[in-house]
């Protein structure tokens, strides 16, 4: 029997040279065992922790075995109880089933059929566990999927995400990193019939371009050096469910054909295997970048086109001011204490003012910082640690020494929104001193969105 360590068996039987037998055998493969001659000794053994087996013998001294199994049971309802008795019979092996028995034995048996019955309680066990816990974060993910601004500012797409998930088409997503792109993927499938399946995201530009392939179309034993086992494709993970491709504007042109493929015969191939794999998943794509610029150079234009059958553009925070007050209101009742702490008027006033260039990540960033920095105030004040804060005043910003961004002036061509976006990411650069993590943390950005912002605009 395969090693458990720490899995606890419990030994419920009147019999104490079999209970000890048993105890010696079992504690040869790591398994902490107890034993019980009586069914209040087991029941006192049982209350005292969790135990994963109960080896129940169904005549006791003091009680028969399928009223202590629903007694054990009201301790811990995961306890796989194997019954074993030499007086086997079809109407007790029925009643016992019934009380809530795992399996039955009947003595004498043979070691391995005792071994084959723990190993199948026990893998049972950590299956359910497993379930358990997908359950769990699907149920989190689901009420993390809330639209704040959903009659505001996300008024005008609200309807293409209900018609997003009532298909199975292809979505494409787009906005400036940090506007809730991810949340608008969650909405849609937690809003579709797929709901309960599985939700599995790959964040195409936080991986090297070698092993992007090997993780969205998995591999055999032996493809590669290194390839010591088969590893399943993201798509077979994401099987009956919803696939999101962040960042989908960083992957490799090479890779952007076989994606093509897969979306338009739903098959995939293994590297290193000749065997073609159906699957059944839908993708959501989402990007920061303006991919219709990208067209016929770094992006496919058929790609992008299968992609976008239903194309749903998130807008950046400034473009919806309106939600400000929502999102602090939903972000404070997230963090312990958040409620409590005073959000003065006058700062709200200089938050909407703000033009927050990491959009919601940004203000989610700021409201954890201030929560935790102010709570011994009692008052939030979140414009004392907005970036640079001086320089913003109305909504507009001053000419910093630096030159990192300047408020226009009448008659004055206003910067692009790439211009600006490209000074103020140099400006912070100077101000922390070019660390790439502090300023990433500055700006609420990821360090691999900065990464390629530095590398887009040729910062240095």
């Amino acid at each position: 029997m395969e090693n458990k360590p720490g899995r606890k068996i419990l030994i419920i039987d009147d019999d104490k040279t079999f209970c000890q037998s048993l105890r010696e055998y079992l504690e040869q493969d790591s398994l902490s065992v107890m034993v019980a001659n009586t069914g209040a000794e087991g029941l006192s053994a049982s209350s005292a922790g969790d135990i994963d087996v109960v080896l129940l013998d169904q005549k006791l001294p003091d009680v028969e075995g399928d009223s202590l199994c629903t007694s054990l049971l009201n301790y811990n309802e995961q306890t796989k109880i194997i019954f074993i008795t030499a007086h086997a019979s079809y109407e007790g092996a029925v009643k016992a089933i019934k009380s809530g028995a795992f399996n039955y034995l009947t003595k004498p048996f043979e070691l391995a059929e005792l071994d084959h019955a723990i190993e199948h309680a026990l893998r049972t066990t950590e299956l359910e566990n497993v379930e358990q816990i997908h359950k769990y974060r699907s149920a989190k993910e689901s009420e993390e999927a809330v639209l704040v601004g959903e009659k505001g500012g996300l008024a005008s797409i609200s309807n293409l995400i209900e018609s997003a998930a009532s298909t199975m088409a292809p979505v494409l997503i787009t906005g400036e990193t940090g506007t809730g792109k991810n949340v608008i993927t969650k909405a849609i499938h937690y809003r579709s019939p797929l709901r309960r399946a599985p939700f599995i995201s790959i964040n195409c530009a936080a991986l090297p371009e070698n092993l992007i392939e090997s993780e969205l179309f998995g591999y055999q034993k032996g493809a590669f050096t290194g390839a010591v086992s088969a590893k399943k494709s993201i798509f077979e993970m994401a099987e009956g469910g919803t696939l999101l491709l962040d960042e989908i504007g960083e992957m490799p042109l090479h890779l952007q054909s076989k994606l093509l493929g897969v979306l338009e015969d739903h098959k995939i191939r293994r590297l290193g295997s000749e065997l073609i794999r159906t699957v059944n998943v839908r993708i959501i794509a989402a990007t920061g970048k303006d991919l219709e610029k990208c067209l016929g150079e770094s992006f496919r234009k058929d790609l992008y086109f299968r992609l976008s059958v239903i194309r749903v553009h998130v807008p950046p925070l400034r473009d919806r001011k309106e939600d400000i007050p929502a999102l602090f209101d939903y972000f404070l009742s997230k963090i312990p204490g958040g409620r409590e702490m005073v959000f003065p008027e006058p700062e709200l006033k200089k938050c909407i003012e703000y033009p927050w260039p990491g959009n919601i990540r940004e203000l989610k960033n700021i409201i954890e910082r201030s929560v935790i920095l102010q709570k011994n105030s009692g008052v939030l004040r979140p414009s004392e640690l907005l970036a640079c804060p001086s320089e913003w005043e109305g909504g507009q910003p001053a000419a910093p020494g630096d030159g990192a961004v300047a408020a226009a002036t009448p008659g004055e061509d206003l910067l692009s929104l790439a211009e600006v976006e490209k000074n103020y990411i140099r400006h912070a650069l100077s101000r922390l001193s070019d660390n790439l993590t502090r300023t990433a943390k500055a700006l609420g950005i990821s360090l691999s969105t900065l990464k390629r912002k530095v590398k887009e605009y040729g910062l240095k």
